[in-house]
């Protein structure tokens, strides 16, 4: 196991907060360019979101072999993926074998959460505690927190009282959970319900879903992958990571340019059903102005819609389950494997929160509006993430003068390319808020802004800089230019986590880049290129 942070006190090139795929690539590469460095992980094995999502049915939405590391050839040479789409057990199997196989668990401390970091103006470093009580100081402070690592916890009447057992999909155990005879509620239809679900059905008594927003979702018909299939994607793998790099989504996705209604609907039909039948989000890919206006969006929208009644045997439970009010996309499209059939079982049960809202759990289960008294032995909380900023706003991060970077975000998110903010010398944040990386694959996402940063440290010191820092007038310009270009899109459409509308309180603002993986690196380069403008060195 790698060491528990213990160290009274101890001086590193750079601290990398989190051990998932962010964490463990900044690790390999740094230390590639001959920095000393220390990642610190909460959890007590590497593999950041993987680690804690281990709820039964918990997959990527993205195909394994696209879901992995590119940095070493012989690795994805070596390591063979099992399933079209991993489950949580592989991927965390996968990123546990990349620490093992490049000697990384030395330089990393898990069981350790950082409380506080803190940047000292006349040293020029980040001083970093722990709460084992550990301390390191740094000259860089590298932030590979996750997107999706905070759980969402809503506040629901009476539950405090409920007597049984209550989980969360983002903190599950690590024993595996046993539903045989109990009476489960699932509380969420997002992509953590629409996974849960189906399984917890297989071996409840009784499931109830407890549903406030319905969600788009399309099938991934997962299936194992064949030798001679996984042996033609290794010998062309060069071709195809470079062919991901160049697509928008980082992922080849055979995406259309063509725009919907320049083909008649005879084609679009043809055009969604090949997609369609394929499995996963390259439905998206259809048509080029499918995110750009609503009439677009409507054909597949609709489309959808109608693949939905075709699966649930009850039309007004079909019709409970289709969403309604926003364009599909707009929240992150879900990938499933027979969730709306799950609703066609006997013992399955959807209460639609919408017409029939919680009045309050109770000690033995819940009460809706309408009087129903409902059982329950245990209650899964399926309600999703504080995305983006969630884990940074966890930690006392403090800059210049002292200047919280809690405070700092009070009215949302502000960065420089997603990876610099005004104020916090030296701190370069992975795959978060004016970046595309939840709207992309994200592996790929964050092989771009680690080599990114990379690149950047060794910049300063080819160049004799000790540190370096976004201006106010390039974070205020990203961020402006972010929203403008997401506005120009349907996206903002939905009340989704892309803009914290999950999050009681938390500021509405568009975190994501939609300008995809293509533009972003060209401008993240155009910067590099230039001596790294929008940042002060010095």
């Amino acid at each position: 196991m790698s060491v528990t942070d213990t160290h009274p006190e101890t001086e590193v090139d750079a601290v990398v907060v989190g051990a998932g795929f962010a964490g463990l690539y900044s690790l390999w590469k740094l230390r590639e360019q001959g920095c000393t460095v220390r990642v610190i992980e909460a959890g007590d094995e590497v593999g950041g979101t993987w680690f804690w999502n281990r709820y039964p049915g918990a997959r990527c939405d993205v195909e394994s072999v696209d879901y992995s590391f590119s940095f070493d050839d012989q690795l994805q040479q070596d390591w063979v993926w099992s399933e079209r789409y991993p489950a949580q057990p592989e991927i965390l199997e996968y990123l546990k074998h990349v620490a093992d196989r490049f000697d990384m668990r030395s330089d990393i401390s898990l069981g350790t959460r950082v409380t506080s970091a803190t940047y000292d103006e006349t040293g020029q470093t980040w001083t970093v505690d722990t709460d084992s009580g550990g301390r390191w100081r740094a000259r860089f402070l590298i932030m590979a927190t996750g997107c999706l690592s905070v759980p969402q916890v809503p506040e629901l009447a009476g539950l405090d009282d409920f007597t049984g057992t209550v989980l969360h999909t983002g903190s599950w155990p690590e024993e595996p959970v046993d539903f045989t005879g109990q009476r489960v509620a699932v509380v969420g239809t997002g992509s953590s319900g629409i996974q849960l679900i189906p399984e917890v059905a297989k071996q409840a008594d009784k499931l109830t879903v407890l549903q406030r927003t319905a969600s788009f979702s399309v099938p991934a018909f997962n299936r194992p992958l064949e030798p001679d299939e996984l042996a033609a994607v290794k010998a062309e793998y060069p071709a195809r990571r470079k062919r991901a790099r160049a697509s928008a989504a980082g992922v080849e996705r055979g995406d259309n340019p063509e725009l919907a209604f320049d083909v008649s609907a005879d084609e679009r039909q043809r055009q969604f059903d090949s997609r369609y039948k394929t499995g996963g989000f390259g439905l998206l890919g259809s048509y080029a102005d499918l995110m750009a206006t609503d009439e677009a969006n409507a054909t597949v929208s609709d489309y959808v819609r109608e693949k939905i009644r075709g699966y649930v045997d009850d039309p007004d439970t079909a019709e409970d389950l289709i969403p309604h009010g926003y364009p599909l996309g707009a929240k992150r499209i879900c990938v499933d494997t027979d969730y709306f059939q799950t609703y066609n079982r006997d013992n399955v049960e959807l209460v639609n929160l919408r017409t029939t809202p919680i009045e309050t759990f109770t000690p033995s289960g819940m009460r809706t509006a309408d009087g129903t008294e409902r059982e329950f032995d245990v209650v899964c909380l399926a309600t999703g993430f504080d995305a983006m900023t969630g884990a940074l706003n966890r930690i006392d991060i403090r800059g210049v003068e002292g200047v919280s970077l809690r405070e700092r975000w009070d009215a949302g998110p502000v960065t420089y390319l997603g990876l610099g903010v005004s104020g916090f010398p030296n701190m370069f944040l992975l795959a978060g808020s004016g970046s595309p990386s939840v709207l992309a694959n994200v592996v790929t996402a964050i092989e771009q802004h680690v080599e990114w940063t990379a690149d950047c440290l060794a910049y300063l010191d080819e160049h004799g800089y000790t540190t370096i820092e976004a201006t106010g007038d390039a974070e205020t310009a990203w961020v402006e230019h972010v929203n403008e270009i997401a506005h120009q899109t349907i996206f903002p459409k939905a009340a989704s986590w892309y803009m914290g509308a999950n999050i009681p309180g938390k500021p509405r603002i568009f975190m994501p880049y939609v300008g995809g993986m293509v533009e972003y690196e060209k401008k993240c380069d155009e910067v590099a290129s230039e001596g790294y403008a929008g940042f002060t060195l010095k």
